[in-house]
Parts: C-alpha cells; sequence; structure tokens
C-alpha cells in the first residue's frame, strides 16, 4: 500500500496537524476556539465509525448508541454516583465496549442492509430506553453536569474542565490519541485483514483469516472510540441528553467520514469540520440553509467522489493514508 511506501511523510503529516491543531488554541478567536474543540471531539466520533465503515465495509446505522453509551456512562456516573472525572471517562470508554461487543456478536450473524437495518433497530431500542428511564436521563430535556464536578484533581495540579483552554488540550489530546492509534490500526496486520474483508470476505476467509472474528474485533474497536468521543463530549461540554441516541446522529458520522473521505485516516476531521462550518456559516445568512448545503454536497460529490482527501489521495498524493 502507498502508506506502506511513505512512513516518513504519513507520520510527519499526522505530526503537523496534530501541531498545527496546537498553535490554534493561542491565536483563534473565543468563538472559533469552543468550535474547534467541539469539532475534535466530533472528529473521534467519526474516526471511530470510519474504522467498521470505511476500513471493514459495515454499513451501520446505529453508531449514536455507541456515543450515547459513553455520553451516559459518564454522565450519570458523575452526576447521580459522584464519581470524578477520570472514574467517569473509563466508565463510559467501558459501557461502549460491552455494548459494541454485544452488538456485534448479535448483528454479524447478518451481512449488507440486513446489517445496517439490525445496527438501526438496536439503535432505536438504545434511544427509547433513554426516554423510558427518564427519571435518571431527563429524556430529550437532557441534564447538566454540574461546573463543580466537572474538575480533575492530581495531587497538586488541578484542571478546571470548564476553562475554554483546558477543554481544548483535554480535546486534543484525546483526538491525537485516537488519530494515532488509528494511524497504527490500519498499518497493522489486522487493518490490512480488514481491508481484505471489504473487498473481497469470501476469498478472505479461504486465506485462512478468522473473518467474524476480525469483524468483531473492528465492531469493538468502532465501538470503543465513539464511546470515547461520547465521554468526553459529556465531561468536555457538560450535557446528555437523549438527542444524541437519536437516528441523526447514526447518520451524521457517516456523512462526515463520506465528506472527508473513507478510509483514511483524516478524513473524519475534514469532512467534520467541512460540514460544521458550511452549516454554521449558511444559517448565519438565511433560514434555508439547508438548501445551499444540500447543493454544496452534491458539488462535492461530483467533483469529489470518494470525498476530499479520498480525491485527492487518487489524483495526486498517493501516499496519504
Amino acid at each position: 500500500m502507498n502508506v506502506r511506501n511513505s512512513p516518513k511523510k504519513v507520520y510527519l503529516l499526522h505530526a503537523a496537524v496534530i501541531a498545527g491543531l496546537f498553535a490554534l488554541n493561542f491565536i483563534l478567536p473565543e468563538y472559533h476556539h469552543g468550535v474547534l474543540a467541539r469539532v475534535m471531539v466530533l472528529a473521534v466520533f467519526a474516526m471511530g465509525y470510519n474504522i467498521l465503515f470505511g476500513y471493514s465495509g459495515l454499513l451501520s446505522l446505529g453508531h449514536a448508541m455507541f456515543f450515547s453509551a459513553g455520553l451516559y456512562g459518564a454522565g450519570l456516573t458523575v452526576s447521580h454516583l459522584g464519581w470524578g472525572m477520570a472514574a467517569g471517562f473509563a466508565a463510559g470508554i467501558v459501557s461502549g465496549a460491552l455494548l459494541a461487543l454485544v452488538i456485534g456478536v448479535l448483528a454479524l450473524r447478518t451481512t449488507g442492509v440486513a446489517f445496517m437495518i439490525v445496527t438501526m433497530m438496536f439503535a432505536q431500542v438504545f434511544y427509547l430506553l433513554t426516554l423510558y428511564f427518564a427519571e435518571w436521563t431527563r429524556g430529550d430535556e437532557g441534564f447538566v453536569l454540574a461546573q463543580q464536578a466537572r474538575r480533575i484533581d492530581l495531587g497538586d495540579l488541578h484542571f478546571n474542565l470548564t476553562d475554554p483552554a483546558t477543554r481544548y488540550m483535554a480535546a486534543l489530546l484525546l483526538f491525537s490519541v485516537v488519530l494515532l492509534a488509528t494511524l497504527a490500526i490500519v498499518r497493522s496486520a489486522h487493518g490490512r485483514v480488514l481491508v481484505a474483508i471489504r473487498e473481497n470476505e469470501e476469498r478472505t476467509r479461504m486465506l485462512g483469516y478468522d473473518t467474524f472474528a476480525n469483524k468483531l474485533a473492528a465492531v469493538v474497536v468502532s465501538g470503543v472510540i465513539c464511546a470515547a468521543a461520547g465521554a468526553a463530549y459529556a465531561l468536555l461540554f457538560g450535557y446528555i441528553g437523549s438527542t444524541f441516541a437519536t437516528v441523526q446522529y447514526s447518520i451524521l458520522p457517516l456523512l462526515w467520514v463520506l465528506l472527508g473521505g473513507a478510509a483514511t485516516t483524516l478524513g473524519p476531521i475534514v469532512g467534520t469540520l467541512f460540514m460544521f462550518y458550511v452549516v454554521d456559516i449558511t444559517s448565519g445568512y438565511t433560514s434555508a440553509y439547508l438548501l445551499i448545503v444540500g447543493v454544496a454536497l452534491i458539488l462535492l460529490v461530483l467533483y469529489f467522489p470518494k470525498g476530499i482527501l479520498g480525491t485527492v489521495r487518487e489524483r495526486w498524493i498517493r501516499w496519504l493514508p
């Protein structure tokens, strides 16, 4: 693969992206500073989705439940059990991992469109559960974490996640770790097996690979990353609500990945950033902003059929991961 032929360029590119985001912390105006912190967390959500859809070829419409599992796993434990930020974040990740394992074992009995429908059904059940247990979740209204609870104390060090700079750096840390982990996964033997399954599962099975185990691992890794994004969203921005469990939040990561470029490590951040700002800018000028957004997306699909970075890789920079 082209990625393997240019490892230095690949690592330098990813280091440059992380360094650029770090530098932006000191120069962005207040509004865009907050927006970029949110975008980085949502880009992690898209990166988790990209592992399953982009590299494994499994189309899911249920990833909102993994994001929400992390969201509620962190939010409920911090709010109702009085757990600290670190323990709450861990609870969110564990919640997502367990849910992904169960859903993976059940949903991977199907393939193609059936897999998509089954994941969407499970996600809808999860959404209805968040409404049913409204006594704790507050349903669509949601609840807000108290500011005093959003603190991390490490000995003499104290971090307040309500502080914009601290929140931005925490989002950047999560984004950086997941970005580098994703790069390691796709360059590993497991990552190459996932691509082989995507291209021809039957042939991969004939070569002696356990395709079910590899796909299950991809579902669990994808669920863990999405849950980490959900837990981070709850702790950094302090809001937990059933809206994040709706089907809209299963479609959004698919859209972000397609826009940025499926099966590209940096595609999710590009797609998330592009979509967020297109909606943000156009909604400031007209109430019919969705029409403009739709036209922009159509033009993008026509001229960049494999997403922004996917098309750039195909036409010009072939070593892009």
